[in-house]
């Protein structure tokens, strides 16, 4: 690291020039790709070579074997493979949150003709049209499958007694929705709003109605990359906090990202599909429309992008709350191990980032559990619908 003027420090050379990087078409891979058309990746020396991928298991293989120098992933799924569950071990790094909020529970629109339209009559028709009922995430540990699990849970569903839940790719949950494999889905936009606008599912829930500025995808890759190549890593949080600046500077850099994202490089989706929720404007399907105040974010002064200690130990919690974790574990250590601070904290400086001064954060989810990082074993073993060990 060497001074710059006016104080703030710039990486040295990085090892690395050209980083691959790997991304699911989803909204919220928007600071990566913005970083790489906006040229701020060259800014900082380096060059993004963006690789999109099909499934969540695909990038978790090909960042354990060196296929992707880097990914847009799920933060439960960085956790996941910290911690070994459902498949190999691998020592895993957190360099960065690329965005809060911006996913959506979907039910089907038999299921909102039936009257299920939110948690609450959803878990009325499930106790009165006893059936198999079937909802898919994206990855077994990743976010989706989390959050659909905690709000499935909030309204009395009990996710593994009470239902079959499925792992689906993001892009496949509209056509699986249409073809009557399952009754729900949560994944990431631009899906829910696809399902509404092929009519064939509602929106029961936001992300952001269940988890007010929940952590979502992070910049994520493995802890031998970012051990060997850290100048690399420095300039690509960097690059990616000054994309995502741009992107929340405005509702017109946003719909400019829309485009960019709508294009068959990346997304290969209508803009028009894809700007709404981008701005915030939801309606679920049934008539109603707002404006979303817990929405799709970039930075927020670095509100967004900071990897608190207590998102990744959330996750944690969840895995261990549903039987996927079956001793408890270091939270805090893991997290800390996990998460590099350092080279976040380092980036921030170089692009004039505030930087929290606590490494947890206090949030209040949609049950009114409060979750703050202070006794996680305690909060694991906590809720009433529980597998756990």
């Amino acid at each position: 690291m060497t001074e710059q003027a006016g104080g703030h420090m710039r990486a040295a050379q990085p090892e690395k020039q050209v980083v691959r990087i790997g991304y699911l078409p989803l909204t919220d891979c928007a600071s990566l790709v913005m970083a790489a058309e906006l040229g701020f990746d060259e800014r900082y020396g380096i060059k993004i070579e963006l690789s999109r991928e099909m499934s969540w298991a695909g990038v978790r293989d090909k960042l354990g074997n060196g296929e992707l120098d880097a990914a847009h992933v799920l933060y439960g799924l960085v956790f996941g493979v910290q911690m070994g569950i459902g498949g190999q071990q691998h020592d895993m790094a957190v360099l960065m949150n690329l965005n809060h909020n911006g996913q959506s529970i979907a039910l089907s629109a038999d299921m909102a003709r039936a009257g299920a339209v939110d948690g609450a009559s959803l878990a009325r028709q499930m106790r009165t049209a006893v059936r198999p009922y079937v909802f898919a995430h994206t990855f077994p540990t990743g976010n989706h499958a989390m959050l659909l699990q905690y709000w499935l849970a909030a309204h009395g569903i009990d996710p593994v007694r009470d239902a079959r839940v499925m792992t689906v790719p993001p892009s496949q949950m509209v056509a699986a929705l249409r073809a009557g494999q399952m009754d729900g889905f949560c994944a990431g936009e631009p899906w829910g709003g696809k399902a509404i606008a092929e009519g064939v599912g509602v929106t029961a829930s936001t992300s952001g109605a269940i988890w007010p500025d929940h952590p979502g995808k992070v910049l994520g890759t493995s802890a031998a990359f970012a051990r060997q190549h850290p100048n690399t890593c420095r300039a690509l949080i960097a690059a990616v906090l000054e994309a995502g600046r741009w992107i929340d500077a405005s509702d017109a850099n946003r719909l400019q990202m829309a485009a960019v994202l709508a294009g068959p490089a990346y997304l290969n989706a209508p803009q028009e599909l894809l700007a709404p929720r981008i701005l915030g404007h939801y309606c679920d399907g049934l008539g109603k429309c707002w404006h979303e105040q817990h929405g799709l974010r970039f930075h927020g002064d670095g509100a967004v992008n900071f990897p608190y200690l207590s998102d990744g130990m959330w996750f944690m919690t969840q895995h261990r709350r549903w039987g996927l974790l079956r001793s408890e574990p270091d939270y805090l250590a893991v997290a800390g191990q996990v998460t590099r601070l350092d080279l976040y904290r380092q980036a921030a400086d170089m692009t004039g980032t505030t930087v929290p001064i606590s490494l947890m954060r206090s949030s209040t989810l949609c049950d009114g559990v409060v979750w703050d990082g202070s006794n996680p074993e305690q909060y694991a073993a906590s809720f009433a619908i529980r597998h756990f060990f």
